[in-house]
């Protein structure tokens, strides 16, 4: 225990899974408003570089608050083993040709769209999804030592599809562990994703499966560009299984919660997981510079204790997007607290009252009709189907 420092009151245990190899993962050519310094008067062309979006910083830097503000003490740090995963485990979402072309750029390349990255980062990214699997498995144990856990991984993984890699993803960290649960556990799934972007290689990883539930809560129209829509709604089997939530830009703290108790939560009790995994991007935060919501870490907390409250099963917590440096540490606190349990935190982040002041943070009508209009169309259905399953 720390000197000097009261006691918090924790109710959960909580693994956090991190590595310092996590952080070396060089996400490649700077892209997307970062890209390298270019000066050519006769073109016009005056751009200053900057570092890229997807750097270790953020991430480091929540790392860091947890350590820092005394949680580490709290949080099991040993019993998820951290190793890389393999090939027969990559290929449970991947394509085996898929993964031999990242392995064979040695020296880094480019995985897709928007997939850059560095020398050794290959290995990183499978490490990412090994330490995932572990979680899991942790969870998932016969006698399990833990009730949830938080893995604070990079590269992210929700944009990755079967044969190529997308948004600073390389390897789909949260789909592999879903179906990784599914196929050695015989577990019902359900995915949320928070992100601000829509988590389009989670989605397709699982469109046809009846046993597991995506729910995506996301910027409409941001990225990938018309991915995510309402009407994508699954098939097959897996009819009504994805559900997606796509926000207007601006949406703030009301609009968010009326999401999360109108569709997502009402979906969840009604698909009765046995597991549940959140790809918990910080993206639609106030302050992120890739994104155009408006949340704070207070209600990043909230999303989470909602979740955790509203199905009490097993939970791993994947971190995805998040870009603003200042306020991602802050973010994932939250979250973190909310998994342990915490009811009053004992960290001020200075960024709330302000955001918290932000014209529109309550829910707009037109907010109000859009989120309707989705529980229409995909959410009742939903609950629909899985009612009458328990029923029959």
């Amino acid at each position: 225990m720390i000197p000097n420092r009261d006691d918090l009151r924790v109710s959960r245990r909580t693994a956090f899974v991190c590595d310092e190899r996590f952080f070396w993962h060089h996400a490649g050519v700077p892209v997307c408003g970062c890209d390298p310094a270019d000066l050519d008067p006769d073109r016009g062309n005056y751009f200053q570089s900057s570092r890229h979006f997807e750097n270790a910083e953020t991430k480091r830097r929540l790392r860091n608050l947890v350590d820092a503000c005394g949680l580490l003490d709290y949080l099991d740090t040993t019993t998820v083993r951290r190793r890389e995963a393999t090939d027969e485990e990559l290929t449970l979402f991947h394509s085996l040709s898929y993964v031999e072309t990242v392995r064979s750029m040695t020296a880094g390349g480019d995985a897709g769209d928007f997939a850059q990255f560095g020398r050794g980062s290959f290995n990183i990214a499978r490490l990412a999804v090994g330490s995932g699997i572990e979680a899991v498995d942790a969870l998932l144990a016969s006698d399990p030592q833990i009730d949830n856990t938080y893995v604070l991984c990079r590269p992210p993984g929700h944009h990755a599809e079967r044969d190529r890699g997308m948004g600073f993803c390389i390897f789909n960290n949260v789909a592999i562990a879903a179906r990784h649960a599914q196929l050695h556990y015989g577990k019902r799934v359900a995915i949320v994703d928070f992100d601000v972007h829509h988590g389009n290689g989670t989605q397709q990883a699982f469109y046809d499966d009846d046993q597991v539930l995506f729910l995506s809560i996301h910027e409409d129209s941001l990225y990938p560009q018309g991915s995510g829509p309402s009407s994508d709604r699954g098939e097959g089997k897996g009819m009504f299984d994805t559900i997606n939530v796509p926000l207007p830009a601006g949406s703030g703290v009301g609009a968010y919660k009326y999401s999360f108790e109108k569709i997502i939560l009402p979906a969840l009790k009604a698909f009765d997981a046995d597991l549940l995994i959140v790809s918990c991007g910080f993206d639609a935060s106030f302050s992120d510079p890739l994104g155009h919501m408006m949340l704070t870490s207070e209600c990043f907390g909230e999303i989470a204790t909602m979740l955790l409250e509203s199905i009490r099963v097993p939970s791993c917590f994947f971190h995805e997007g998040g870009y603003s440096e200042e306020l991602v540490p802050f973010c994932g606190l939250r979250v973190i607290e909310a998994m342990c349990g915490i009811e009053a935190s004992r960290v001020v982040d200075p960024g709330d009252e302000e955001a918290n002041g932000y014209g529109y943070q309550n829910l707009q009508s037109w907010q109000k009709g859009i989120v309707d209009d989705v529980y229409n169309l995909c959410a009742k259905p939903c609950i629909e189907k899985h009612t009458l399953e328990k029923s029959s």
